[in-house]
């Protein structure tokens, strides 16, 4: 088995159980750090539904997403161009930057879209875009060196997320992001195995060194990610509005641990 990101090799790292069912192999790039697993057999069964019972997160995800992204873009790319949303799901993303002013499509082959009907890659005036996003796609490439040519087809920008491995790395049992229970996740990624795709594509990168990043052609004046005192500004405000809402908890880790117990108890749903 040779690196998926570099060619060359990889170390073995540990075995884990995916759907409940698959003994799989996990292997490391020696060079990057990257993350593999082995050849991923069992996708065909993992997608039988493109959104998993446990990404209860989506709504507020796109949510928090567009809020960041919209002054990513006013600052630093033809806010007035077109933009795409790759593998956008239900049509949300696209939904809600174009609510906010913004030319975004989207295409998704594996899911419905439910919120930016007739705004798909095909409506598009232009088969280039100023900007690309990818959110939670990267985790799901078999080949992201060789995807990666495909998506830069359709823009020179790529902003996309993927949650980057902590260290030291993590167990099966003690990272939520290998997601053993979907089975949909394959690909994990590490700051410098980001950095070897981006100089393979001859691309600048910025990351914010947790789960959200760009590949561009643009040597831009400071990280898109920084604080800026207009970011936080727009953080103490929420601070002050969640204050006077009162002090309620956001349910949803609770709820993804008991959609996470149903799954164990029963068998994949």
């Amino acid at each position: 088995m040779q690196s998926k990101i570099t060619g060359g090799k990889v170390t073995h790292l540990f075995n884990a159980t995916i759907l409940s069912k698959y003994d799989v192999g996990f292997y490391r790039c020696d060079q990057t750090g990257f993350i593999q697993t082995e050849m991923p057999h069992w996708l065909g069964e993992a997608y039988d539904s493109a959104i998993t019972k446990l990404d209860l997160g989506l709504v507020q995800r796109n949510v928090e997403l567009s809020d960041r992204i919209q002054r990513i873009l006013y600052k630093h790319f033809n806010h007035q161009g077109q933009f795409l949303d790759y593998a956008g799901g239900y049509g949300m993303f696209t939904r809600l930057m174009r609510n906010k002013g913004f030319d975004f499509y989207h295409t998704d082959q594996y899911c419905q879209n439910l919120f930016a009907t007739d705004l798909e890659l095909k409506d598009a005036a232009s088969e280039r875009f100023e900007l690309m996003t990818a959110f939670e796609v990267f985790e799901h490439l078999e080949n992201p060196a060789d995807e990666l040519a495909e998506y830069f087809k359709l823009s020179d920008n790529l902003l996309f997320s993927t949650v980057l491995l902590p260290e030291p790395i993590p167990q099966p049992g003690d990272w939520w992001y290998y997601s053993l229970e979907t089975g949909q996740h394959i690909s994990f990624y590490t700051e410098a195995s980001l950095q070897y795709l981006a100089d393979k594509y001859n691309k600048v990168f910025y990351t914010d060194r947790k789960g959200l990043h760009l590949f561009t052609t643009k040597k831009l004046s400071h990280n898109p990610f920084s604080k800026s005192i207009a970011d936080r500004i727009f953080q103490r405000f929420h601070r002050m509005e969640r204050k006077y809402k009162g002090k309620k908890q956001s349910l949803l880790d609770s709820d993804i641990a008991a959609a996470r117990k149903k799954m164990h108890d029963h068998g994949r749903i």
